[in-house]
């Protein structure tokens, strides 16, 4: 019989278990929160590919639709390909996890999470990330574990740890920390331009909250956790090592690397790995070796190049000190007919980033099985073509890192983004990537920032984005000895060094930020020195940006949409929708311009046209139908709706108080929701839908407003009462 073994972490309301399900996983646990149930396994496959030199670790999330008691959507009632949420979670599980394998461990690594149970209260990614870390602690995997997750909001100046869903709508902060016992791991999330030494204080919140789910972590190893099983670690041989170090010692490996271009550093380490090569095909003979000798020994070569000078003298392979910034440029205004367009470069790092304006219907619905946000009006699309780093490849639909890349450079920007009540738009941003050597995604959000700004919307302040790396020298009990941080990484120094450190943000403070480490863990000490230092960087960066473009443009472009807000009655929005929506289709044909109605309920109608004509008419149109009229309709010719009098219309709007019903030709009245039936009606839907043929009394008109009140109530009364039988069939 399974053993079913439960360990819980009452200061969060988290709850592990493991052992009943999944048996033949290395590790399965079960994550709860409140009732939002999250399964985990993590599995190792037992031998390696022939020739393998890399660590293939693989972390899926999947949302199952049965766990919010829904069908998938669309024509197959499967889940698909997964959602931007899913690889996003995906990703926030891999970062943190993957530099705890040890080196060399090269077998195949597959952590998959399935969310089985939504609350729509309490978010998944959080319990996904601590899932697979008890998955992997009690596993037979070796892994320098454990870490856990943490959410940290900050509602009306408090931290708040592991918010709900509702509580994350009125927080200013949202940050995603993960951490073992002594240090960080991982932090991503975006603030409300928070200062440097408030958002220290969160990180150190942060990483006081995790330290009970570490604890019952551990308290859970300790119940049912398997012996670490011992692989074969991949390095280099004895001999093929001491070749290729005698051939290529550490000096010519540094003369390769400093003092040069990009193109020109890769040409040269591409012809030392060469003659290398030959040299072990002489000495060894061809078969002898493979090239994961060679990929090994050269990554250690470069891994201690790259940091030896920088260490010693603070001087890195492109000849800059440890707190220089590149050559930057900018530039506005780069495309014609596009709404707003920047072409921003930092060293060879180029971003072309353009911004489409477009009315508030085009926001982008959003599906997340969790609850939140149902649909965002501000998108950052970024593309990162081969050809950026001079190479062919695959080029199509996007990657999980040109997904996650995307998220970051989007959450910083949002922060400063004006409210849709100033600025009515929905936005998307697209940054196309033209040359790549280092920190791409925070290039997208300096071009980002400057694109918005040509195409006039109206942001609350600049925001501009770097990347602060570390070098380090670790002590004999693996410690760090010695570590400098270093400003505007390239892309070696990202690869060979041992943190991508980006934050973003605005002259008064932090609006976005992600932390992705090589090493076991980052001390608080270095991680307050490289936000100050990004900071300096970041304030550097804004005054060439605003060389460029000083303020928002006071005009949009000519090709964007201009909008103009009128206030109709609210009774009279199914008026304006029309039958089946037919009204208000019929004056987008006709005019040219498009119409979008608020969703409260207020009345305000958003006309959206860059031609002024179609924009007049378009007005002409709404107001003839919604502007006046007695008795409620919106035109003046024709009967009025009389009080007293029963009629058979046609519903032309369903809200939650009630249903709007055209009486006449342009002519309708609201009937109450407590008017539907002489029964208590919960749901207008449950009685009339849209279109719906019903029968109806006019009882009462309000004077002032020409309002007209009916009642589907009263008339069936009365025409029961006159024909001794039910008034009218069951509505359709």
């Amino acid at each position: 019989m399974n053993q079913k073994y439960t360990v819980t972490v009452p200061e969060l309301g988290i709850t592990f278990s493991t052992g009943s399900i999944a048996l033949l996983a290395s590790g399965a646990v079960n994550v709860a929160v409140g009732e939002t149930n999250v399964f985990v396994a993590a599995s190792v496959a037992q031998t390696m590919k022939p020739g393998q030199d890399f660590f293939p670790l693989t972390v899926d999330y999947r949302e199952k639709y049965a766990a919010a008691g829904r069908f998938p959507g669309g024509y197959f009632k499967r889940e698909g390909r997964p959602s931007e949420k899913e690889i996003l979670t995906s990703r926030l599980c891999d970062r943190p996890c993957r530099p705890l394998f040890p080196e060399g461990f090269l077998n195949e690594v597959q952590i998959v999470g399935q969310l089985l149970s939504a609350d729509q209260i309490n978010e998944a990614d959080i319990p996904m990330v601590n899932g697979a870390s008890a998955a992997l602690a009690i596993s037979e995997i070796p892994w320098n574990g454990p870490i856990a997750a943490v959410r940290v909001a900050e509602i009306d100046g408090v931290f708040v740890a592991n918010p709900t869903i509702e509580q994350m709508f009125s927080s200013s902060l949202d940050l995603i920390y993960v951490g073992n016992e002594k240090d960080m791991l991982m932090i991503e999330g975006s603030a409300d331009q928070i200062p440097e030494d408030r958002f220290i204080e969160a990180l150190a919140f942060a990483h006081a909250s995790i330290q009970p789910i570490i604890r019952a972590i551990k308290e859970l190893v300790a119940l049912c956790g398997k012996p670490k099983a011992h692989f074969a670690l991949v390095g280099a041989t004895a001999e093929a090592r001491a070749i290729i170090e005698r051939v290529v010692p550490a000096d010519r490996i540094s003369a390769a690397i400093f003092g040069h271009e990009k193109a020109i550093r890769s040409a040269n380490v591409k012809a030392l790995k060469t003659e290398a090569k030959t040299a072990l095909v002489a000495e060894l003979g061809e078969g002898k070796f493979t090239d994961v000798d060679l990929n090994v020994v050269f990554e250690d070569l470069q891994y201690k190049a790259y940091r030896q000078t920088v260490l010693a003298r603070g001087v890195r392979a492109d000849g800059r000190t440890a707190l220089s910034l590149r050559k930057i440029s900018s530039e506005v205004g780069v495309l014609p007919r596009v709404h707003g367009s920047a072409l921003f470069q930092r060293g060879d790092t180029q971003g072309l980033v353009i911004t489409t304006l477009g009315p508030t219907k085009e926001a982008q619905s959003l599906d997340a099985l969790t609850g939140g946000v149902k649909s965002k009006s501000f998108i950052l699309h970024y593309n990162f073509p081969p050809f950026s780093v001079g190479e062919t490849g695959r080029f199509g639909s996007p990657g999980r890192r040109e997904i996650g890349h995307g998220a970051l450079a989007e959450r910083s920007l949002v922060p400063v983004l004006p409210p849709e009540d100033v600025f009515p738009y929905s936005i998307r941003v697209v940054s196309e990537i033209m040359a790549s050597n280092g920190s791409t995604s925070m290039a997208s959000i300096c071009g980002g920032c400057l694109s918005l700004m040509d195409a006039g919307v109206p942001i609350i302040a600049p925001v501009a984005g770097i990347s602060v790396g570390l070098m380090t020298e670790s002590a004999t009990d693996g410690s760090i000895a010695k570590w400098t941080t270093i400003t505007d990484i390239i892309g070696e120094e990202d690869h060979f060094g041992d943190m991508d450190f980006k934050v973003a943000g605005t002259t008064k403070g932090i609006t976005g930020f992600q932390l992705d480490l090589k090493i076991n863990g980052l001390p608080f000490e270095i991680a307050k020195v490289a936000i100050h230092q990004a900071r300096e960087a970041r304030v550097e960066i804004l005054k060439v940006m605003l060389g460029s473009l000083p303020a928002p443009r006071k005009d949009l472009s000519q090709y964007a949409p201009r909008i103009q807000t009128i206030q109709i009655d609210p009774e009279k929005i199914g008026l304006l929708i029309g039958p089946g929506g037919k009204t208000i289709r019929r004056i987008v044909e006709t005019t040219g311009a498009q119409i979008d109605i608020s969703d409260d309920d207020s009345g305000k109608i958003f006309i959206y046209s860059n031609n002024g004509e179609a924009m007049a008419r378009a007005i002409q149109e709404i107001d003839g139908l919604c502007g006046g009229g007695s008795g409620g309709g919106g035109r003046d010719s024709g009967p009025p709706i009389e009080a007293g009098k029963i009629y058979t219309g046609r519903v032309t709007g369903v809200k939650d108080f009630g249903a709007f019903v055209e009486c006449l030709p342009g002519k309708e009245g609201l009937c109450h929701i407590s008017e539907l039936a002489d029964f208590r009606v919960r749901r207008t839907e449950d009685v009339v839908k849209m279109g719906d043929s019903i029968t109806v009394k006019c009882i009462g008109i309000d004077e002032k407003s020409g309002k007209v009140r009916l009642s589907r109530k009263a008339a069936m009364k009365e025409l029961e009462s006159q024909n001794g039988q039910p008034a009218e069939a069951p509505v359709a």
